[in-house]
């Protein structure tokens, strides 16, 4: 059969270039990741939910390789089909999914017992059913890469075993959603490692650490540019590397 123009591109494309997603890419630690991915040789698709940001974004990293904008809202079912459609036709297949986005509402913040159950919802929406939402759309495509990578932007906040450990550093801290939140994204990392485990493709969850971005202000907190490097790490695993894991720059966290 004659193979279409379009055809014989992709065919060239991912016979030379890997591709990534990173969503929530138009600032801090997705922005970083996107920066070392494409210095790395990726075509890297930076997702943003704000298409001037995403473009700024975009611009920014013209020096450091091949980087596209995507609109992708993690929150829209058809936001993420279109943007899932889009990548599709263009490059055929996706190496590296990284589940950046994630988002905290202070203002609803609280103890299980005080936090307000709108604020919750609202944290779930995004870091919870936004990575699976995309995950769901994009699967197909990683399922055509010879070894997907697909990587979960965590904290140490939703390890469980930490918090309730007798020395725990979170005892006194005064939210929960956010946290929580962030332990479900955990269990699709596990859930998935788990379904995906006959296959070449290798799912964990990763801790950037504190690092100084929108949701955390603390002039003392490392660089974005420092917490991406773990994600980055994760995003290239070699084919012995681990799957259904959680880890951060110091080694595995506790689920």
């Amino acid at each position: 059969m004659e193979r279409t123009a379009l055809g014989l591109q992709h065919e060239i494309m991912t016979a030379t270039k890997q591709t990534a997603l990173v969503t929530g890419a138009n600032k801090g630690i997705g922005f970083e990741t996107a920066r070392q991915l494409a210095r790395q040789g990726f075509t890297v698709w930076l997702a943003s939910r704000d298409q001037e940001r995403g473009e700024a974004a975009v611009k920014d990293l013209a020096g450091d390789g091949d980087v596209r904008l995507v609109s992708l809202d993690v929150t829209d079912t058809e936001s993420v089909r279109a943007a899932a459609a889009r990548i599709g036709d263009e490059t055929g297949a996706l190496d590296v999914l990284v589940n950046n986005a994630g988002a905290g509402f202070p203002e609803g913040e609280g103890r299980p017992s005080t936090v307000r159950l709108e604020t919750l919802r609202r944290s779930l929406d995004v870091n919870f059913y936004g990575a699976l939402r995309v995950t769901q759309a994009f699967l197909p495509l990683v399922r055509q890469a010879q070894a997907g990578r697909i990587v979960n932007v965590s904290t140490t906040l939703a390890s469980i075993t930490t918090v309730v450990s007798p020395d725990s550093p979170f005892e006194q801290l005064p939210f929960f959603a956010y946290p929580a939140s962030k332990t479900l994204l955990n269990a699709l990392t596990g859930w998935l490692a788990v379904e995906l485990e006959n296959t070449p493709i290798k799912v964990n969850s990763v801790c950037p650490g504190a690092n100084a971005t929108d949701m955390n202000p603390d002039p003392a907190a490392q660089p974005p540019a420092e917490g991406a490097k773990v994600v980055v790490r994760a995003a290239t695993l070699a084919a012995d590397g681990p799957t259904g894991s959680f880890f951060d720059v110091n080694g595995p966290v506790g689920w």
